[in-house]
């Protein structure tokens, strides 16, 4: 067995940035679908919007100036919107014009409806207004030429009216990165099998992290759960590299145990091991390999291990292939409450709540428990992570400290 070296967080990022790629192709999907999708290229405009100066509300198309005199003639033609006959605006006249119609020419202002009275065919203005009033100017959407949404954007329900406002029907997006999961353990359980012995538990890494992978907009593939033994993890790696998966994640086996197979079986696979051993609390025994194109993450078993090291290792790169940022936001908080490392030479990260409390950020441990990496409930309603380097000691309340947004 190959001695493991233990690097610094640090230098661990480092390592996984060498390991990016970008966004190398593209594919279009019914905007009908493309919600939470992520844009492959920036979308320019082509022409303004709106290209003509538009009424934004029901009222009478004038001249500002017209509104010195007592009484304006109304004009006999309506200028209904969707109408594409422009009409020329003549002096002392009103025409009456309705939200999304184009605005005559030589008008230059538009007077609520509410804002005047109709009397023998003309409109005695009773309050009124500047100049400009319920006109969008020209341009005023965007202009010809402007990045309208830039790649790397997620899709939203926002975006998407955008996109069906420029009548782009077919978005041009990111493929989902493939990630295969496998469990290894011959203590685990899937869902549904009968347990036989006390000391077997049930797998719930697979089907936390395929719901991660699915949250940060990948798509997996579930390759169940291998026992402890080297053949039977060979044979079944064999299966998922043949897959074609951008990423394969295991959790468990990559500890110190005899039975911990899982690194001697990606050398013999001819995985180049990336690291293996990083300086952090939970989630230490973490190991990342690459062969060709396809990168290996090997999480530790506890659940609250497997799920923080995918946070950090998993994510970054599935954002990478996705276009969007490869870190997490960081955030400078509060302690409302002591905060005691349990780990000196570790970077720590500890899930934590942050709130908003008389225009102050704090941070607090509200129904955290205090335990092993197995407590996966501690991340329950907790989408921040307490950061603490490997040279910080414990937090005195009221000290400003860094938190991870997993948002």
């Amino acid at each position: 067995m190959i001695k493991k070296i233990f690097i610094s967080y640090e230098e661990s990022i480092e390592r996984l940035k060498l390991l990016r790629k970008g966004v190398c192709s593209y594919e279009r999907v019914a905007l009908s679908n493309s919600l939470n999708r992520v844009l492959a290229e920036d979308l320019i405009a082509n022409e303004d919007s709106p290209l003509y100066p538009t009424a934004s509300l029901d009222g009478f198309a004038i001249k500002f100036i017209d509104q010195k005199d007592q009484y304006i003639k109304i004009a006999q033609n309506d200028n209904p919107a969707g109408n594409d006959i422009r009409q020329t605006l003549q002096n002392k006249m009103a025409i009456k014009t309705f939200t999304g119609s184009i605005m005559p020419i030589n008008a230059d202002t538009l007077i609520p409806i509410e804002n005047v009275a109709i009397i023998d065919g003309q409109i005695k203005i009773t309050k009124s207004v500047s100049i400009g009033n319920g006109i969008r100017p020209r341009g005023e959407l965007y202009r010809a030429g402007d990045i309208i949404i830039p790649k790397g954007t997620k899709i939203s329900y926002v975006e998407i009216g955008v996109l069906a406002s420029l009548n782009i029907n077919f978005p041009k997006v990111a493929p989902k990165p493939r990630v295969a999961i496998v469990s290894t353990g011959s203590e685990i359980l899937d869902l549904g099998e009968e347990r036989t012995t006390f000391s077997q538990i049930r797998s719930s890494n697979n089907h936390s992290l395929e719901a991660l992978i699915k949250n940060y907009g990948a798509e997996s593939i579930q390759f169940g759960i291998v026992s402890d033994d080297q053949e039977k993890l060979e044979t079944s790696f064999q299966e998922i590299i043949n897959s074609k998966a951008d990423f394969i994640v295991s959790t468990g086996g990559v500890s110190v145990g005899d039975y911990d197979f899982v690194s001697e079986t990606l050398r013999k696979l001819n995985f180049e091991i990336i690291l293996h051993g990083v300086k952090i609390k939970p989630g230490q025994h973490i190991l990342i390999a690459k062969r060709n194109e396809q990168i290996f993450i090997a999480l530790p078993g506890f659940s609250l291990s497997a799920i923080i090291t995918a946070l950090l290792y998993l994510v970054p790169l599935i954002n990478d292939r996705l276009g969007l940022p490869f870190e997490y936001k960081k955030i400078s908080a509060f302690l409302k409450e002591k905060y005691y490392k349990r780990s000196q030479g570790k970077t720590e990260f500890t899930p934590c709540n942050l709130e908003l409390i008389n225009g102050k950020l704090e941070i607090n441990f509200s129904g955290k428990r205090v335990g092993t990496s197995a407590l996966l409930t501690n991340m329950l309603n907790s989408p921040y992570l307490l950061y603490s380097s490997e040279l910080d000691n414990d937090r005195e309340s009221g000290e400003l400290i860094t938190v991870y947004s997993l948002n």
